[in-house]
């Protein structure tokens, strides 16, 4: 762990890459270093099916000649004046582009925070063996349960150090644990399968094996003796793990760089009311042990907590320093680093929770479809169609009554973030979360 800590072989060559650039003719440039170390063990009914382990570092130098950009990438034993010779070379016979270009230097952050986003615990291969099996074997002990899908446990460790011309130099090292397992109920045709698992930053947060285990055993046994619901208008309550998926959804919709290439149906909404007066979203990179967190973005830019979306009117884009020159707007630290790019992104996403809980939201329901898994990629962003198949359980006076599997639901995001009422049941242990979600008027195709 002290050594993984030690940065400072990767700041002095993202250093010299800057400073290679320069001499090699660029306007402006910045590098980056990607740390990642990971251990990870993989179990099926108590054997061992694999072991892996990776470690490695990667670099990679975006360069600036007038508005020309170009970007390369190599590993910690590049030459940084080879690859800042050909990033040159290629950013000079590349297109112009005019939003292209770092962050505004007065945007750099100065002193970036501690988060507390590393935990130097070290799990052993043979404690990440043991807590998968513990998963596997608790989860095959419930009645009902006839098979597994496997059981997995994973340790790992990442970090960022980012150089800019502009004089910004930072770093910071973030750790993830994670267990999950996934088993199958009943036999023949009548199968069915569920899945649970728990990712943390730190370890002592982690869901203990069992419990994993058991939850995901029960979840597929619930399932047993699914079966169609009648074709109709219906109203869906998204389980939570669903309804994280609709938040996503919000998040690809309100993103900076969709709106400006019009690939977005919220692209001439801001200020608008785009969801209920029930619904308010919110995006904190700043959060202590989040699971998105970061002290500064892909271009060193601290992003602040935001109301991206303040009791259904939309307040704010996903924004990195290119989107938001392209839309007359500034970034507010949303740009992630992904390989040689910089693209706008949400971190730590959050629909509120409402007041009432699920229960109560559903007591009124003569009828109602919970779902508790979605599939199928039937989700247009340009239009907001939504057409997904689905399963969960159906709803009778206000009571899940009974499993419902081989659906298929639909309707517009546009009318169903306007449609949406949240539950007081949010568990902020995800970096996109959401309660439980009531949405009216979608549609049922089944018998």
């Amino acid at each position: 762990m002290p050594e993984f800590a030690d940065s400072s072989h990767l700041t002095d060559l993202v250093s010299a890459l800057v400073e290679a650039a320069r001499k090699a003719g660029a306007d402006a440039s910045d590098a980056v270093a990607v740390r990642g170390r990971s251990t990870a063990v993989t179990v099926r009914l108590g054997k061992v099916e694999g072991t892996e382990a990776s470690e490695g570092d990667d670099i990679s130098l975006r360069v600036f000649v007038g508005k020309r950009v170009a970007s390369v990438s190599g590993n910690a034993t590049s030459d940084p004046t080879a690859l800042a010779e050909r990033a040159v070379a290629m950013a000079r016979v590349s297109p112009e582009d005019p939003f292209q270009g770092l962050a505004d230097r007065e945007r750099l952050v100065r002193a970036p925070r501690d988060l507390d986003l590393l935990d130097d615990t070290e799990v052993s291969a043979d404690a990440l063996r043991e807590a998968a099996l513990a998963m596997e074997e608790t989860a095959l002990a419930v009645k009902g349960v006839t098979n597994s899908g496997g059981s997995s446990a994973a340790a790992g460790l990442g970090g960022l150090v980012l150089a800019t011309s502009e004089g910004f130099l930072g770093q910071y090292a973030g750790s993830r644990f994670s267990r999950s397992v996934s088993v199958v109920a009943g036999e023949g045709t009548k199968m069915e399968r569920d899945y649970d698992y728990s990712s943390q930053p730190h370890f002592a947060d982690l869901e203990d094996a069992e419990t994993i285990g058991r939850s995901a055993a029960e979840r597929a046994v619930r399932r047993l003796g699914a079966r169609k619901a009648k074709t109709g208008p219906v109203t869906v309550v998204f389980d939570p793990r669903v309804a994280r998926g609709f938040a996503g959804h919000i998040a690809a919709a309100i993103n900076g760089a969709s709106v400006a290439r019009k690939t977005s149906f919220l692209r001439d909404m801001m200020g608008k009311q785009v969801a209920s007066t029930a619904i308010t979203v919110t995006d904190d990179p700043l959060k202590v042990r989040g699971q998105a967190s970061r002290p500064f973005d892909g271009e060193g830019v601290e992003g602040a907590p935001l109301t991206m979306i303040d009791k259904g009117v939309l307040a704010h884009w996903f924004l990195s320093t290119s989107a938001a020159r392209e839309l007359g707007l500034e970034t507010n630290g949303r740009g992630g680093r992904s390989g040689t790019s910089v693209n706008p992104g949400s971190t730590n996403l959050a629909i509120e929770p409402g007041e009432a809980t699920p229960e109560e939201l559903m007591r009124d329901l003569k009828t109602g479809f919970y779902v508790t898994e979605v599939f199928g990629h039937g989700v247009n962003m340009v239009t907001g169609d939504y057409s997904r198949g689905a399963s969960g359980f159906w709803i009778e006076n206000g009571e899940l009554s009974y499993p419902v599997s081989e659906v298929t639901i639909a309707g517009n995001l546009k009318d169903m973030f306007r449609n949406a009422t949240p539950a007081s049941d949010i568990d902020r242990n995800f970096a996109t979360a959401a309660p439980t979600l009531v949405v009216e008027g979608m549609t049922l195709a089944g018998d």
